[in-house]
């Protein structure tokens, strides 16, 4: 995941300067949630339609890991509310993608992060435990998230800080030379998923070695401050401490999975309430957030200073869907971050302006509470992610992606610019999208 300039600023002043009506929503009524949810995924399918790599399905302008969590959005939206119409087009692009059967396709292999391939196993671990519907002759979705852990398991890099990964994959990408949260975060949390859902402790041994080994460095501390990064050349020392909520969101939500894989073990339960306790930063109080309550999620980093890049803005809908997620499997955790999650959706639903069509939605220029519509009735749906013993339909390919040459450095083209840029407009209907959908979740369908 490769940050981009700051252009998301600018998209999104321009898309203040030619709003119009704001999206009606009322979070406490069930159809005007569907109905809104219903309206911007429906405006996400319009833009990915008319995307100039529109001929390359799964594939977003200016970027790649953004099509594996859109399509994360689109199917959380079915499973919340049974509208299929987007199905195909979800399959045609997850299916499209995968690669060896590992989301590492060639075509975008050579500049990838392995932050940026488990984005597209977290979506199919996503629909290995919503029941997505699978086609006949295409890989599982289950086997397609194990073949992304079976990709990335061989690279757990033992050359330097006893472990980790890395942030990027190839030793001439400049993130190389970092370990960061996010890379071993993501990993944690999907191992932890697969041993969810196939109750396979190959899975169970690794999301703990992955969490234990980043207890030994900055990127989980002992008083639950989560470091973005940290560097082999300091045998994993140092840190780098920008403070981001999807950090802290894939480790809560890998430990929520393995507090129920283990039927209750307090080493979860202990990691769940301390990085939830520390999360309170991003629920800061002040003029700079416009906010004197404490009750509404901010990206702290980036929101107050108003350079949340095309990334950044993403990163609450992360925090919020795993998490709203998490109390249907650790139904405890529902008092620890259900009512702010809901002050934030109220919040949140005022940045969501219309352009000239009325559906179209923006990102307010001045506007700091950027992009999500949280989790506030998750209890209603009472629907915990399947797993193979609870009804999960999605089949199991222990060795998936294995048959690939992906572990050989590939021979470098020229990188577009693009690739590396903002698609600003994307993900502000993206994260309303994923707002929207999660709103309807926790609301109940």
């Amino acid at each position: 995941m490769i940050f981009s300039s700051w252009v998301t600023t600018f998209l999104s002043c321009t898309l203040a300067a030619q709003g119009a009506l704001a999206i009606t929503l009322n979070i406490d009524d069930l159809s005007s949630v569907k109905s809104a949810a219903k309206t911007v995924a429906s405006d996400m399918i319009t833009y990915y339609n008319d995307r100039a790599s529109k001929d390359i399905p799964g594939k977003l302008d200016d970027t790649w890991w953004e099509g594996g969590s859109m399509f994360m959005i689109l199917i959380q939206y079915w499973f919340l509310t049974g509208d299929s119409q987007f199905n195909d087009l979800v399959q045609d692009g997850m299916y499209w993608q995968k690669g060896d059967d590992n989301f590492f396709p060639s075509n975008y292999s050579q500049y990838l992060g392995n932050d940026d391939q488990v984005f597209w196993g977290l979506a199919a671990i996503t629909a290995a435990e919503l029941n997505y519907p699978e086609r006949s002759g295409q890989p599982s979705w289950l086997s397609l998230a194990q073949g992304v852990f079976n990709t990335q398991v061989p690279r757990w890099d033992t050359s330097s800080c006893h472990g980790g990964m890395r942030w990027q994959i190839w030793p001439y990408q400049s993130g190389y030379q970092t370990k960061n949260a996010i890379s071993n975060g993501g990993l944690f949390q999907l191992s932890a998923r697969l041993a969810f859902y196939t109750n396979n402790e190959t899975y169970a041994t690794w999301a703990e070695r992955i969490w234990d080994w980043s207890a030994t460095t900055p990127l989980l501390r002992k008083t639950w401050v989560i470091a973005d990064s940290t560097s082999p050349e300091s045998q994993c020392t140092d840190h780098g401490d920008f403070q981001w909520t999807y950090n802290y969101a894939t480790y809560i939500s890998g430990a929520a999975y393995m507090y129920n894989y283990t039927k209750g073990d307090q080493k979860w339960m202990e990691g769940i309430t301390g990085l939830i306790k520390t999360s309170d930063q991003f629920y800061p109080t002040g003029k700079t957030f416009d906010d004197s309550t404490g009750n509404i999620l901010s990206d702290i980093t980036c929101e107050p200073i108003g350079k949340c890049d095309r990334n950044q803005i993403t990163f609450k809908a992360y925090f919020s869907s795993w998490l709203a997620f998490m109390t249907t499997i650790v139904p405890d955790t529902y008092d620890l971050v259900m009512p702010k999650l809901r002050t934030s959706a109220q919040a949140a639903v005022q940045t969501c302006t219309g352009l000239s069509s009325g559906t179209r939605c923006g990102i307010k220029c001045k506007w700091r509470y950027w992009g999500v519509l949280n989790a506030n009735l998750v209890q209603s749906k009472k629907q915990a992610p399947f797993t193979s013993d609870t009804g999960g339909t999605s089949k199991s390919n222990p060795s998936a992606g294995t048959n690939t040459s992906d572990d050989e450095v590939p021979q470098l083209n020229t990188v577009n610019t693009g690739d590396r840029a903002g698609a600003g407009i994307l993900t502000a209907v993206f994260v309303t999208g994923w707002v929207l959908a999660v709103t309807w979740m926790i609301r109940g369908g």
